[in-house]
């Protein structure tokens, strides 16, 4: 969070649908006012994207140099790799429980505490690996309330591609989505080795199958934050630009 000239804030939310208090990190631009409308970007693994992912001085400078509107980017950290893969993989036992929290606690929250535009396409959600799959599907189950995912190396199954092909309003979420082509061999929180690229490409086709408003990218590179961090510029340039 070192160098961003944007303030950042905690808070402690109390979550009725997880039944447990839930950390926020708030990041508002150098030059907030309550005057303003701002697009709202929600991050799983939110202490990752503040302090790996240095999102904060990204969008600093994105705003400061009229690049994208006004933003502010609420990130969620997970408490350890357990509750991470409880809450983001599309089997882990509160990963209902979570999206439900994002959408019918944690935005009716912001949209009050916020001066935020309080539409689908005014909230974003953003995530690596298994946060980008739990973003995808909070926005295939909730279009109305988050219109944008961006996705960085989501872990793709079954589940996720019959999700995105039974999807029969994609005309509402506008997606961001990468993957490196050296993620054939990934070593997940499980101790597995999985091929993260060969799904991806099959939810590539099905994604533009289905005529969304769709950016995708294969980089030469692997699953880690050495490629992530230098994507999120151009990830927050496409999808909030002005």
């Amino acid at each position: 969070m070192i160098g961003t000239k944007g303030k950042i804030t905690e808070h402690f939310f109390e979550s009725k649908e997880l039944g447990e208090t839930i950390q926020l990190l708030f990041y508002l631009p150098e030059s907030f006012s309550p005057l303003y409308k701002y697009s709202l970007l929600i991050a799983q693994d939110g202490r990752d994207y503040f302090q790996l992912g240095r999102i904060g001085r990204v969008a600093d400078e994105l705003m400061k140099n009229g690049e994208i509107e006004n933003l502010i980017i609420i990130g969620i950290p997970y408490k350890d790799v357990e509750d991470r893969r409880k809450k983001y993989h599309p089997e882990g036992e509160q990963n209902a429980a979570y999206i439900r929290f994002l959408a019918k606690e944690l935005v009716p929250f912001l949209d009050e505490k916020f001066p935020s535009y309080q539409m689908g396409m005014g909230r974003a959600l953003i995530g690596d690996s298994l946060g980008a799959t739990v973003s995808l599907k909070a926005a295939l189950q909730f279009p109305h309330t988050f219109g944008k995912v961006i996705l960085q190396s989501p872990y793709v199954n079954e589940e996720i591609i019959e999700a995105v092909a039974d999807f029969s309003q994609p005309h509402l979420l506008s997606l961001y989505h990468i993957i490196g082509k050296e993620e054939t061999e990934v070593k997940t929180t499980a101790n597995k080795i999985e091929d993260f690229l060969t799904p991806n490409r099959e939810l590539n086709i099905v994604i533009e199958s289905k005529a969304f408003p769709y950016f995708y990218e294969e980089f030469e590179g692997n699953h880690t934050w050495t490629y992530w961090q230098p994507d999120i510029k151009l990830a927050l340039k496409r999808m909030f630009s002005i």
